[in-house]
């Protein structure tokens, strides 16, 4: 038994071991046949890829060839245009030569021509001298022979000949007098309308001069002292900063301002006002109001001007025209306001230009813009009349409008039937009983004059004519006039103000120098 069962062991074994060996031996065949697959599989590959290699080149050569023939192509447009080109160029370039060859031969003959010319005027001229000479010589001898026979000399010839030609163009000069006369009376409805406007019935008003002093009311008489301030701080520098002379006496509960300038008056009037009201009265403080207060003022004036203008309904007026009509409420000519007078220089100036068949708005506008120069003279040296019409043209006004300004001052002729209508209109407001003062118009020239020197020197910021015109207070640059200098610089004004200035009693020149520093804690 066991004999079989190791039989039987010993076959399985071997069997196995066949199966194995075949089974190793099949794998090995599968082996070689997946590898002769793959092998076979590669050779496609590449040989696709080599394929696919020598498509790729054929295309790059079709490209290139494509692209070589595109550049030859190109190549050649280019250079037949450069040739082109080139040739035009040459031939600009021959017709600029034959251009330049005939203008210079042209310009040798004129300057032949023109040297032949000078040499013939020149025997010309002395061909002129010579016959002149030979001319005086037997005029001479003929003026000789006439006072021989005449027996009289060449000035009772003179007398007598004419004498003779008066009497025989006494005729011809009846006649241009009567050939005149026809003129003017062909003219005669211009010039009626001319005198009409200088005829018209003269405007009766109010006298309305202007003053010299603004009165403040105060409270109690308390208000005095400390408008005064400790050792006078206060109204120094409120007489200083505002322009004007404070006049604390013993007026009952009323503080008396003067000054020649309106502006200044009338703003130092409301800051003092303002400051009463406030109680707080000290140099910062004045000084604190007094900046706000000039703001409003400008504002107002600025205001003030564009409601006269809508009222007139001159049409649009510059802004800063606008301004400066509001300052002339501030002006004064002979006592006359400023702005008043050129508000009835309007109204009569519409009304005449209406009636004579002329434009009744831009008389209206020229009459309001007649003194608008006045606004002006305090800041600038020159005449009303020309710092107006210089202002006017800046700001593009009609020609109507400049040729009034320079006109109703005669500095020239009226052109138009609204310019003179403005004459007209300006000679009544300023004519008419009780419109102005000479007097007062007098002091103020003389005071601005006085200003205006302290103002010429070097280093000085403000002066102000105080006291009604007897002291001058001049503020300096403390940086640019020493205290030395100050000295001098007050004797060169007071000299300056006797040899130019005509004034009774003595002008006082007050020269102020002040050296302040201001810093903020924060």
């Amino acid at each position: 038994m066991w004999v079989e069962i190791l039989a039987g062991s010993s076959a399985a074994i071997v069997s196995g071991a066949v199966g194995y060996i075949l089974s190793k031996k099949l794998e090995k065949e599968k082996l070689k046949i997946y590898e002769e697959q793959a092998k076979a599989k590669a050779r496609a590959i590449e040989h696709e890829a080599e394929k696919t290699l020598q498509e790729a080149q054929l295309e790059i050569q079709k490209a290139e060839l494509e692209l070589k023939r595109e550049f030859e192509k190109q190549l050649e447009a280019l250079k037949k245009t450069y040739d082109k080109r080139f040739l035009e160029l040459v031939e600009k370039e021959e017709s600029l030569k034959q251009m330049f060859k005939d203008e210079l031969k042209h310009i040798t003959l004129e300057k032949q021509e023109l040297k032949n010319e000078r040499e013939e005027l020149k025997k010309l001229q002395e061909e002129y001298e010579r016959l002149k000479q030979e001319y005086e010589k037997k005029y001479n001898e003929v003026l000789e022979a006439l006072q021989k026979q005449a027996g009289l000399t060449m000035e009772e010839a003179r007398e007598l000949i004419l004498q003779k030609a008066t009497e025989e163009s006494r005729g011809e000069i009846a006649n241009i007098v009567r050939k005149y006369e026809e003129e003017a009376k062909r003219e005669a409805k211009q010039r009626a309308n001319y005198i009409l406007a200088q005829a018209t019935t003269r405007y009766a008003g109010d006298f309305a001069a202007e003053r010299l002093i603004n009165t403040v009311s105060i409270p109690s008489e308390d208000i005095k002292g400390r408008i005064i301030g400790k050792e006078g701080r206060n109204i120094k520098t409120l007489e200083m900063l505002l322009g004007v002379d404070v006049i604390i006496d013993d007026t009952p509960n009323a503080i008396i301002l003067s000054s020649f300038n309106l502006y200044r008056r009338a703003i130092a009037t409301k800051v003092i006002e303002l400051l009463v009201e406030d109680g707080r009265i000290q140099p910062a403080r004045i000084e604190e109001i007094y900046e706000k207060v000039k703001e409003e003022f400008d504002q107002q004036l600025l205001e003030e001007g564009e409601d006269i203008v809508i009222d007139l309904g001159v049409g649009t007026i510059h802004p800063e025209l606008v301004k400066l009509i509001g300052r002339l409420k501030f002006r004064a000519s002979y006592g006359q306001n400023a702005l008043g007078h050129s508000l009835e220089v309007a109204h009569m100036a519409g009304i005449m230009a209406a009636e004579m068949g002329g434009d009744e708005v831009l008389a209206k506008r020229a009459g309001l813009l007649h003194d608008i120069g006045k606004a002006l003279t305090h800041e600038y040296s020159g005449s009303h009349v020309d710092l107006g019409a210089e202002i006017c043209k800046r700001y593009k006004e009609p020609d109507v409008v400049i040729n009034a300004i320079y006109a109703h001052h005669g500095h020239e002729e009226a052109k138009s039937i609204e310019a003179a209508a403005v004459c007209a209109a300006d000679t009544l407001s300023a004519a008419r009983p009780g419109a102005r003062r000479e007097v007062l118009e007098a002091f103020l020239r003389r005071v601005q004059h006085i200003e205006e020197i302290a103002l010429s020197k070097p280093g000085v910021k403000k002066a102000y004519a105080i006291n009604a015109g007897r002291e001058i207070r001049v503020i300096v640059n403390a940086d640019l006039v020493s205290d030395n200098e100050s000295v001098l610089l007050a004797r060169e004004i007071a000299k300056e103000i006797e040899s130019a200035v005509q004034y009774p009693g003595e002008i006082k020149v007050n020269v102020i120098r002040e050296n302040r520093a201001i810093d903020f804690a924060r």
